[in-house]
């Protein structure tokens, strides 16, 4: 916890924004115990970081909780989108504007049975940073463009 809290008030402060956070306890693989907000997003846009989601029950919770808390809108970016046995249906019922992830799982099918579900392609960057790493060259050097 303490190392993702470094991590978003890093991030913040470079955007200049405030941030909330969800902090999760989870019982075992696939069952939250507790979900907390940490922070106001009354009136705000929400946007939930995750690096993966599989069934989608922890992330739909979340993004309730977020409008129950006076959110006016609510977006996930997902690194990996799993999106196993009941997610599509969740994501199509949950009250996200877009839940965006990239391709390094396909995503055809999901974007097809949800219009909510939205993909960036990865493929170049992931590309050049096994060459670099392979070359024993900086992957830094990627996201040093990046406007903070």
């Amino acid at each position: 916890m303490q190392e993702v809290l470094k991590r978003v008030t890093s991030i913040a402060d470079r955007l200049n924004v405030e941030f909330a956070l969800i902090h999760k306890e989870r019982k075992k693989a696939n069952e939250v115990a507790s979900m907390v907000l940490v922070g106001d997003v009354t009136d705000r846009v929400a946007i939930l970081v995750d690096d993966m989601a599989d069934t989608c029950g922890t992330i739909c919770h979340a993004a309730e909780k977020l409008m129950e808390a006076g959110a006016c809108k609510v977006y996930a970016i997902l690194t990996h989108g799993i999106f196993s046995g009941p997610a599509i249906s969740r994501i199509n019922n949950a009250c996200f504007e877009a839940v965006v992830v990239t391709n390094t799982i396909p995503q055809e099918q999901h974007m097809k049975e949800c219009p909510k579900v939205q993909c960036i392609d990865v493929s170049m960057i992931l590309a050049e940073a096994i060459r670099r790493t392979h070359n024993g060259e900086s992957v830094s050097y990627l996201f040093s463009n990046v406007p903070m």
